[in-house]
């Protein structure tokens, strides 16, 4: 989003043209491989037309010149989208389809003219041969799921046998030689190449997925994915050496040519590395691999997200809010004290888990967006006018794509965080990031004591303060907001002891398990892509 001239909030579209994806560049590269076989293919039966007469030379010539043009585009350096690619899978093989129909009709009455009922019958198994090949082909070379290869390979069973049936009117030979035992016979041959097409390509699809999944990175082994986001995919890995158990945050592959996602993702690892704090989470390592895939490994929180928490378990009470916003305040402490401004402060941001015995530990996670103050390069890294961070928990200020975004930012996001704990939703629940965003700019939030939930008045005064339109209103640092809460009737009402059973109910079953949370699907930084959640 962004403001025009005239002060309007707009969506800003990303570029039109985005590096190629992994299976962008697979898929390419097999059709690259196909468009070859099949032009040398036809190529040579074209040769061989020319010493024993065959119909259709000039579509033939067609087919071979259209097959050399996908070789060439193919092969050159230019980007295809997904779309632009899936079109040229569809003339590669589609040419061939469009060609042995009509071919299969002129060479039948061409052998049924010579009087001969072998030779009229063989040219009916002959192409449907050739038709037989070039399903199998399709199956095993063009990556895709099962389903999709069902629905393209096993309908090519049926236009072969129709075509050898509406030949009979033609000619009395071919009505004699296309009987229905011929024409089952050959339809179940095809129907049978058909299965084993699909099932080939379900066999190729799997063996993708178990290499990926089994794929390696420097001294970690990938377990499983556990969520993505608009920069990053995250999965659950363990190093070989000390079976830890971690996480691994990979740059997406669409992204691994785009240099300031490259350079956001550094300054991701960087700016995270350098804290130290209980509550930030821990970076154990950065890399990057042989074929170019740039990762950084952290730890690995078994938990649950403060937006999950607060879908399952609803509203948290005053104290253990309290409990929260000081844990988050103190990590910022170390961030803004760095020069660091967080600029994505939400729910899904928050892990709650339990590390070394203590329950209830917040950690503070992604920091893809975090600016250092008066940083200009840092400020190059998002286009000109456009909002950084997610429209429901940011400041009046980003709103405004203000580059002059200080910690005040962060507290005020903060207050949105904390309006979410003690009430179950965001202060702005308007249905569009635009009207969102213009709540920011221009609305208050309603009183924290119209809720269902009881509020404490003390507490419900800092989270309104926090939630002030001018940066001034607001509480000037975290460490005034950390005495504020710290002041509060109900700062103390959260006890070890309390969330210790908390936790202990949660994991007898008296609610949904921690560790079968969405933590798995926003884990570790994976939320860029600033949903207004």
């Amino acid at each position: 989003m962004s403001l025009d001239p005239r002060g309007r909030v707009a969506i800003v579209e990303g570029p039109t043209v985005q590096p190629e994806t992994a299976a962008q560049s697979l898929l390419r590269q097999r059709l690259l491989a196909a468009a070859i076989v099949l032009c040398a293919g036809f190529g040579l039966f074209l040769v061989r037309s020319f010493f024993i007469e065959r119909p259709l030379q000039g579509f033939h010539t067609l087919v071979v010149f259209a097959e050399g043009v996908c070789i060439a585009l193919l092969a050159h350096p230019r980007q295809y989208s997904m779309r632009q690619l899936r079109l040229f899978e569809l003339t590669m093989f589609g040419l061939p389809v469009l060609f042995f129909l009509p071919y299969q009709f002129l060479f039948m009455m061409s052998e049924a003219k010579q009087g001969s009922a072998v030779l009229t019958l063989a040219a009916f198994k002959s192409v449907a041969l050739y038709w037989l090949v070039t399903m199998v082909f399709y199956g095993l070379i063009v990556p895709n799921d099962w389903k999709r290869a069902a629905w393209i390979i096993i309908p090519m069973t049926l236009p072969l046998p129709a075509l050898a049936v509406a030949t009979r009117p033609f000619h009395e030979l071919a009505a004699q030689v296309v009987t229905v035992d011929q024409v089952s016979d050959v339809f179940l041959v095809l129907l049978v190449g058909a299965i084993c097409s699909v099932y080939g390509a379900y066999i190729m699809n799997s063996l993708r997925i178990a290499a990926v999944k089994a794929q390696k990175f420097g001294q970690y082994r990938l377990l499983r994915p556990l969520g993505e986001g608009g920069m990053g995919q995250v999965y659950l890995a363990e190093h070989q050496l000390l079976k830890r158990p971690c996480a691994i945050k990979l740059i997406r592959p669409e992204q691994a040519g785009n240099p300031q996602a490259l350079a956001r993702f550094e300054r991701e690892v960087w700016a995270t590395a350098k804290l130290t704090h209980w509550n930030t989470i821990d970076i154990y390592d950065y890399g990057r691999t042989d074929d170019g895939t740039f990762y950084y490994v952290m730890e690995y929180l078994p938990g649950l997200d403060l937006g999950e928490l607060i879908r399952r378990f609803g509203p948290m009470p005053a104290g253990r809010v309290i409990h929260v916003l000081r844990q988050l305040a103190a990590a910022l402490r170390e961030a803004h004290t760095a020069g660091l401004i967080h600029r994505d402060i939400k729910p899904s941001n928050v892990i709650v888990t339990t590390r070394g015995g203590v329950y209830d530990v917040v950690k503070l996670l992604d920091f893809g967006l975090a600016k250092p103050i008066a940083d200009e390069q840092a400020v190059q890294l998002t286009r000109e006018g456009m909002i950084a961070g997610t429209p429901r928990f940011i400041s009046p200020e980003q709103c405004t794509a203000n580059a002059r975004v200080d910690a005040r930012s962060d507290i005020y996001s903060l207050g949105a965080v904390a309006y979410v704990l003690l009430t179950g939703h965001p202060p702005f629940k308007q249905a569009s990031a635009v009207e969102v965003v213009i709540a920011h700019l221009h609305e208050q939030p309603p009183p924290l004591s119209q809720g269902a939930v009881p509020v404490p008045e003390d507490l419900e005064a800092i989270v309104l303060r926090c939630l002030a339109k001018p940066p001034e209103d607001r509480f000037p640092n975290v460490e005034q907001l950390d005495a504020a809460l710290a002041a509060c009737q109900s700062a103390g009402d959260w006890t070890q002891d309390q969330a210790r059973a908390w936790w202990l109910q949660a994991e007898a079953g008296s609610g949904p398990k921690p560790e079968d949370s969405a933590l798995d699907a926003t884990l570790a930084m994976s939320s860029h892509s600033n949903r207004g959640s």
